[in-house]
């Protein structure tokens, strides 16, 4: 897309260029105004040739050869390159929402409940709720103050307040479903929940590995909750953009989100 639009760009600027000393050409060459000699370029560039107004002398009609050559062509480029512009835009966009697709199924299937099970441990997340308590009075503005809150904030899991063979039951249950999603080409154009995803796969295999949880020493925890807390702050920045994207264009999958924020302690399924 950034190509498409460099392109275009320099086109325009082509093109603003031959229509300049075009208009210039013919009011020194043939004599015309300003006002002739910009509607004979443009009528000429634009390939429509009505007419009405053509070169009278040798010079002029040698003139209007090199600005059909050239101002032609760049202006059928600046047509093409717009066109090409707005069919990438709508294939950007038809991705873009394959890509929320499959971002609302992992937390449907997955990221809410690890972030519940996270947050449980989590003596601070208080500090943190209310950026995470969405509504649908949130602006765009309140969205950005949000995920620059939780970049500042200093996540903390505990391990001892995680039952690690909950933990392992729960996410090694979704091990082919993570590995579907690791094998979605459409995910590459998404390196932050990519990264998301990877972060929660090394969870899971750190946990299945170890047949049990429950008595490996100290070390080990920490070295698992490093691990949990990447799991941890990842999830977050992500399911905040993902709500805004809801709010803006699925506004009932939006209502159902809120009614299933695992950080509002009052959120209900229940529509009352």
């Amino acid at each position: 897309m950034q190509a498409i639009i460099h392109r275009l760009k320099i086109l325009l600027a082509v093109l603003l260029v031959i229509m300049v000393v075009g208009t210039a050409g013919f009011v020194l060459i043939e004599k015309k105004s300003v006002v002739e000699a910009a509607y004979f370029i443009i009528v000429t560039v634009a390939t429509v040739g009505y007419g009405d107004i053509h070169p009278a002398t040798q010079l002029g009609r040698i003139f209007t050869i090199i600005l059909i050559v050239t101002g032609v062509g760049t202006f059928l480029g600046v047509i093409a390159n717009i066109t090409e512009m707005m069919l990438a835009k709508r294939e950007i966009e038809s991705r873009m929402n394959k890509l929320n697709m499959v971002i609302g199924v992992f937390f449907s299937e997955v990221g809410l409940q690890l972030m519940a099970l996270f947050a449980q441990s989590d003596r601070e997340v208080d500090k943190i709720r209310s950026d995470l308590l969405v509504t649908a009075v949130w602006t765009d503005e309140r969205f950005r103050t949000a995920i620059n809150d939780l970049n500042k904030y200093d996540y903390s899991v505990e391990i001892e307040l995680i039952d690690l063979a909950v933990m392992k039951d729960f996410i090694c249950s979704k091990r082919d479903f993570l590995v579907r999603l690791l094998e979605n080409p459409i995910l590459l154009e998404h390196q932050s929940f990519t990264d998301l995803l990877r972060a929660v796969f090394h969870c899971m295999e750190e946990l299945a590995y170890r047949d049990d949880v429950k008595n490996i020493p100290q070390s080990d925890r920490n070295h698992i909750a490093n691990d949990f807390n990447r799991a941890y702050q990842l999830p977050l920045n992500e399911w905040l953009d993902y709500m805004r994207y809801l709010k803006e264009n699925y506004p009932f999958l939006f209502h159902l989100a809120m009614r299933t924020n695992p950080f509002d302690r009052s959120a209900s399924i229940t529509v009352t």
